[in-house]
């Protein structure tokens, strides 16, 4: 249920974390609000957060700086949504690039904050780490040294563990489980976003570009992750 997620809200304009505070207590959420960057890394590291909307403009440490602190030094993957008056593409893909998980400018519709942090935590609490496992289950997934075990969220490659984003656990999942299929670019959004795509590119290329670099061990001449110029991406099926 919405009422066991807690959220956690940084911007240091206090109206709008008090507005975002409003319209996520109405859907049962419990709110924690942050007003800079470090109060906000403070309670994550004292507290249990389900998601986290950072500002990116704000005086001092920024929400991007926060964000990659979070993801590489924290190794917090709990969901991130950024805020940011900037609406520029190179803006959304800064944020990708340092570990958030989705993007919305200012100003936005309560409706759509609201609808993109249900989908956040649906992806959380049923692809993501948060999902308990079976560990006599072997539910796993595999192209030549590439290895996927879905019951207990783990990916490996040639017996060393790689850690990734749930977004990027998502799309490797899906490519491995149906290995050699080429899915388009808006089918990828489709399939892991549950939206409709709609300028998908720069978002899915963008982690694309993340899992080879976790996963290949030359990036620019991938192994397992393959592109189809003009059609898609794929995972080459190494086993047949």
């Amino acid at each position: 249920m919405a009422d066991t997620y807690t959220i956690l809200v940084c911007d240091d304009e206090k109206e709008i974390t008090d507005a975002i505070e409003i319209y996520l207590t109405q859907e049962g959420y419990e709110v924690r609000k942050a007003y800079d960057a470090p109060q906000a890394i403070s309670i994550l590291e004292k507290e249990e957060i389900h998601l986290l909307i950072m500002d990116i403009m704000m005086p001092g440490m920024d929400g991007l700086s926060a964000v990659l602190k979070i993801r590489k030094k924290m190794k917090s993957s709990i969901p991130i949504i950024i805020l940011s008056a900037k609406g520029q593409d190179t803006d959304k893909i800064m944020g990708l690039n340092y570990g958030a998980d989705d993007y919305i400018t200012k100003p936005f519709s309560p409706l759509e904050l609201v609808a993109r942090v249900k989908s956040q935590l649906r992806r959380y609490t049923t692809l993501g780490t948060m999902q308990e496992s079976d560990e006599s289950s072997q539910n796993t997934f595999h192209s030549g040294g590439l290895v996927i075990n879905d019951d207990r969220k783990e990916v490996t490659v040639d017996g060393n563990s790689v850690r990734l984003t749930r977004i990027e656990y998502n799309i490797l999942l899906l490519l491995l489980k149906n290995k050699g299929k080429v899915f388009s670019i808006d089918q990828i959004y489709e399939k892991i976003w549950n939206e409709e795509a709609f300028c998908a590119d720069n978002t899915v290329t963008v982690h694309i570009r993340h899992i080879r670099e976790k996963i290949e061990i030359d990036p620019k001449n991938p192994r397992y992750l393959k592109v189809m110029w003009g059609i898609g991406y794929k995972v080459e099926d190494l086993d047949s």
